[in-house]
């Protein structure tokens, strides 16, 4: 027991957070991702949509897919990697599958993802003006009157 109880704490130490809940599948992202070239450290941004995450707690791991020059190119990162700097979602997709790979059979315009709509806020009832008053019924009645006479 005692060695189960020690791999949890580690386990949770490792944990980010902010990166479980932070992005879904379908969302299109940029991974800014940390490399080492010698004695330097640069941050490159690899910027694609999220077609799948698997796995859970520390094993937990993501694909993105991008497009470059007619290829399409994959990279899986665990979610938790040290060497990813921070994960930016750039829009929120609206998918009904659980997995995308069936965007690596498509090409141009139909590897589009469709936005999803619920990052928009409502308007606050304070911000919608009153209502007018229409003028269009004066303007009925006016023709009657001529007509009479």
């Amino acid at each position: 027991m005692a060695k189960k109880n020690f791999l949890e704490i580690v386990q949770k130490s490792l944990l980010k957070p902010e990166r479980i809940t932070g992005f879904k599948i379908g969302d299109s992202v940029d991974v800014h991702v940390k490399i080492v070239e010698g004695e330097k450290e640069r941050i490159q941004i690899f910027s694609g949509i999220v077609i799948s995450r698997k796995g859970h707690g520390v094993n937990e791991a993501f694909t993105v897919r991008r497009l470059v020059g007619n290829e399409g190119v994959e990279r899986v990162w665990p979610i938790h990697s040290p060497s990813i700097d921070k994960i930016e979602v750039k829009k929120s997709g609206k998918v009904r599958r659980a997995k995308l790979y069936y965007l690596r059979d498509r090409v141009g315009k139909a590897t589009r993802v469709a936005e999803d709509q619920k990052a928009v806020k409502p308007r606050l009832a304070e911000s919608v003006p009153p209502k007018q008053e229409k003028k269009h019924h004066e303007k009925a009645e006016k023709p009657a009157e001529e007509a009479k006479a």
